[in-house]
């Protein structure tokens, strides 16, 4: 069984910044790629940020240049750096895992963070 559970979410003022961190707990799994979803109220979820193994990244272009996305991979952990922040970044924050389990892909959630910007 994969657990991914995120911390880090909070109130911030716009322009501010946050730190989101994701640590995925288990056996018997390999991580392919993580990454960090948003869901808005009304709105559809939102990739925001994906690193593969490799570590290679990919950005919504609504947060490119303003948020970071990194891997330890001794620590089976993603973090999310967020700057610039706005108030359309408010959102419920998940983290995603796409993990090899006993040689199946698998999809993973965590149960999401709230992040609101707010003056």
């Amino acid at each position: 069984q994969v657990r991914l559970v995120e911390s880090g979410g909070g109130l911030v003022q716009p322009g501010g910044s946050l730190r989101l961190s994701c640590a995925a707990s288990g056996s018997g799994f390999e991580i392919r790629y993580m990454g960090w979803y948003r869901q808005a109220p009304g709105k559809e979820r939102e990739m925001v940020a994906i690193i593969t193994n490799g570590g290679t990244t990919s950005y919504a272009d609504s947060v490119k240049g303003r948020f970071t996305i990194s891997r330890d991979n001794a620590k089976k952990m993603v973090y999310l750096q967020m700057g610039s922040l706005k108030a359309e970044d408010t959102a419920v924050y998940f983290c995603n895992g796409v993990m090899f389990v006993s040689g199946i892909i698998r999809t993973y959630w965590g149960q999401g963070t709230q992040v609101t910007v707010s003056s």
